[in-house]
């Protein structure tokens, strides 16, 4: 029995970074890009280590090269967290697991730190693996809940749960992560709408490296902890953008959805550093015609363009900083 499963890269449209905030988001599953885990029967439990994995080096060169592309884990601590994580939500539902092993190789495409969500992928890979080899279901609203428990609590990833919400439902979902139903029952209200009344949608990404999302929302986190006024009056206008968001996709509104998804970056903007190298794709394609807010993190950026003319001058001018243009594939 060979076990294959898969999550993809994801970009949040509206509403980012609230959703770490109790607030609310709209997010696209980008299947352009995917992790993929497979699983078989094996005397021990064997975790097959990638080459981002590697600790042989062929000098402090490639070491640093290394990791700045993939961090200093790898995806080993990823595929740990979840089957610790699997286990433990199991004893809880008080499943008996039967006593066999497996071995778990994962693999994935999705571009490292710019922000499209690939060390959760390979959390929600894993999982959907552990299930059907256990032959036990998670219910689907329940699921992001244990994926992101297991990058934070485990690995002290800083994060919330947008990217584990429509990696597990993928398509195109409307989160709202009000802070009484997180904290009376574990999980938001999640709504999917339709891809089809989406406009036309470029992502850009950088292909040098980018920062590790976990260390970017560090200062915001602290000063929301704090009740600055600042920051939580913007995240709920952030949260706000997403609200309204819902409203024009849902009655299929092409023009004001490029004002929406420039002020979500505009207020973003007023509570978080941007580097200069994100600051300058925004900027880009704005001067373009086009809209532009980042999918995550930082270094990607997503946003609506008119026609092929605008785009075709997106892969050019966006070239010219290192980010590859993609139109992504939503199902």
């Amino acid at each position: 029995m060979i076990i294959e499963t898969r999550a993809y890269a994801r970009a949040g449209l509206l509403g980012n970074p609230s959703d770490g905030y109790f607030g609310k988001t709209i997010a696209i599953s980008v299947r352009n890009f995917g992790a993929s885990v497979t699983l078989w029967p094996s005397p021990e439990l064997h975790i097959e280590p990638q080459p981002a994995d590697s600790s042989t080096f062929r000098s402090v060169f490639h070491l640093r090269e290394a990791v700045g592309l993939t961090g200093y884990h790898g995806g080993i601590p990823l595929i740990k967290a979840s089957i610790k994580k699997f286990v433990e939500y199991a004893e809880a539902q008080n499943w008996r697991l039967p006593n066999r092993n497996f071995s778990i190789r994962y693999r994935t495409s999705i571009p490292r730190q710019v922000g499209l969500a690939g060390s959760s992928a390979i959390v929600v890979a894993t999982m959907r693996a552990l299930m059907q080899f256990y032959e036990v279901d998670i219910p689907l609203e329940r699921l992001p809940t244990l994926v992101l428990q297991a990058e934070t609590e485990e690995l002290g990833i800083t994060a919330g749960l947008q990217d584990r919400v429509i990696q597990c439902y993928e398509g195109c979902m409307y989160m709202d992560f009000d802070r009484t139903l997180i904290e009376k029952q574990g999980f938001g209200r999640y709504e999917s709408l339709d891809p089809r009344r989406l406009p036309k949608l470029y992502i850009a990404y950088k292909t040098a490296l980018g920062k590790v999302s976990g260390q970017v929302h560090n200062d915001v986190r602290a000063r929301w902890e704090k009740g600055d006024a600042h920051v939580v009056s913007t995240l709920q206008q952030i949260a706000g953008v997403a609200e309204e968001g819902r409203r024009v996709i849902e009655e299929s509104d092409a023009t004001a959805l490029p004002e929406l998804i420039n002020r979500n970056f505009d207020l973003r903007r007023q509570i978080m550093n941007i580097s200069e190298a994100n600051l300058a794709l925004v900027e880009t394609a704005r001067r373009l015609g086009a809209s532009a807010s980042f999918t995550g993190s930082g270094g990607s950026i997503i946003g609506m363009y008119r026609d092929d003319e605008m785009l075709n001058r997106l892969f050019i001018e966006l070239k010219k900083l290192d980010a590859r243009v993609i139109k992504p594939f939503i199902v």
